[in-house]
């Protein structure tokens, strides 16, 4: 997991826009302190033409130096500097709750790509064992064709589905190096890279769901970084607006200002000069207003928008609390399915060994087996899978909901560029 947070680039981008938007507060803090300027310049200057029209020192260089400051500090300024800083400190608090969501989706994407990684090899053993026990049909069929009680149709019907379940499982690992690709990608790696997998524990964890779904609603709302971003964002928008407005008012400021002159063959002077400016803004072609008006209609548009958010919570917490108990009781259901499927599939494999039962019969049972297998890895997958996608539609994918969805495993041998598990 600290793989893909440090390697995925969605999170270096988040943590970049986050530092961006910090610095932006700084700048919002600048006009709260006075601002400090100093010049300084040096002249060397000559004047030329008739001697009689001009001064003894006529013709030669002049040398002459000028040095100086200015202190200014903005008094007063009808809100506009606050209402800025506001806006900026609020976009930062969205900047880290963006931070906070992109972390988590990281997370997410890594455990899904993990665990698909774990179902595309549960796939891949179940198809492994189909095949061996077509392989074990067809071995039979040519057996009882030996001794002259079967005939070449029955042993050509065990060779084509001995064939197809070779073809699932090549289909099988084909997907399954799709996904090692894909979770080598979301831990920041090349698609090439190897990697060792802890494996998964033979039984899932308690699947039950004790909180009521208007429960988890309302916790998601307090939790979702999403939604928090959009509050701070419309929370921005309406220090905007205050902004827009102020930037019709009147400002007041005060200023010190001293030059220093140091004149070649003159006496150096100082001047200073203590002065307090009040700017008013009497007419700007209606500028200021147009500025409100925009500055509402995004505030309004922000507002929608965390409305949008808000109900999109509701709908995801919804949707997978829905997934979460339809893939616990297919959980249960394909447990039974299997251990039904395989005790028919045993039973059919006797019966036609000791002449008793159809080879149509063992190879309905087999494809039955087959089916329950696969079933038992999908319904696994998906009751996986349905734990990450409640947990990140809480906004409760952390540290802690990762390690209570670790499995149950060694650690791997090798340290360099293995995924541990999320």
């Amino acid at each position: 997991m600290t793989l893909a947070l440090c390697n995925n680039p969605q999170t270096r981008v988040a943590w970049a826009n986050a530092l961006a938007q910090a610095a932006q507060v700084g700048t919002a803090r600048a006009p709260y302190l006075p601002t400090v300027t100093a010049d300084g310049s040096y002249d060397r200057s000559r004047t030329t033409g008739n001697r009689a029209q001009t001064s003894a020192s006529g013709g030669d260089w002049v040398n002459s130096g000028d040095v100086s400051a200015n202190v200014s500090y903005l008094l007063y300024d009808f809100g506009a500097r606050a209402a800025n800083l506001r806006s900026a400190q609020e976009l930062l608090n969205a900047a880290n709750a963006i931070q906070d969501s992109t972390v988590q989706s990281v997370i997410s994407s890594t455990v899904q790509a993990y665990y698909q990684v774990q179902g595309a090899l549960a796939s891949v053993a179940a198809a492994r064992t189909s095949e061996q026990t077509s392989l074990e049909s067809l071995q039979a069929a040519q057996t009882r064709r030996q001794v002259g009680v079967a005939t070449p149709a029955e042993v050509l019907l065990a060779q084509t589905a001995y064939s197809q379940s070779t073809l699932v499982r090549v289909r099988a690992e084909g997907l399954s190096s799709q996904a090692r690709g894909n979770l080598a990608a979301v831990l920041g790696l090349d698609a090439n890279a190897p990697l060792e997998l802890l494996p998964m524990s033979e039984e899932p964890p308690r699947a039950d769901v004790d909180q009521r779904v208007g429960e988890l609603i309302s916790a998601a709302r307090l939790r979702r970084p999403d939604l928090a971003a959009a509050e701070a964002q419309y929370r921005a928008a309406q220090a905007d607006v205050e902004l827009a407005r102020a930037s019709g008012r009147p400002s007041l400021s005060a200023g010190v200002t001293t030059n220093h002159l140091m004149p070649e063959g003159f006496p150096s002077s100082t001047a200073s000069t203590l002065g307090v400016t009040l700017s008013v803004p009497v007419f700007t072609g209606f500028s200021t207003t147009y500025r409100v008006a925009n500055a509402r209609a995004l505030a309004e548009a922000k507002a929608a928008q965390r409305d949008q958010v808000n109900l999109q919570v509701a709908y995801d917490v919804w949707s997978s609390y829905q997934s979460l108990v339809t893939a616990s009781q297919a959980l249960r259901s394909t447990s039974d399915l299997l251990a039904s499927a395989t005790q028919s599939q045993e039973v059919a494999m006797g019966r036609y060994k000791a002449g008793a039962g159809s080879l149509l019969d063992l190879l309905t049972a087999q494809s039955s087996l087959a089916v329950a297998r696969q079933a038992r890895v999908q319904s696994l997958y998906d009751w996986s899978t349905s734990r990450v996608a409640l947990a990140l539609a809480m906004g409760a994918l952390d540290a802690a909901t990762v390690r209570d969805l670790a499995p149950a495993g060694p650690s791997p041998s090798s340290p360099t560029q293995s995924s541990s598990a999320p």
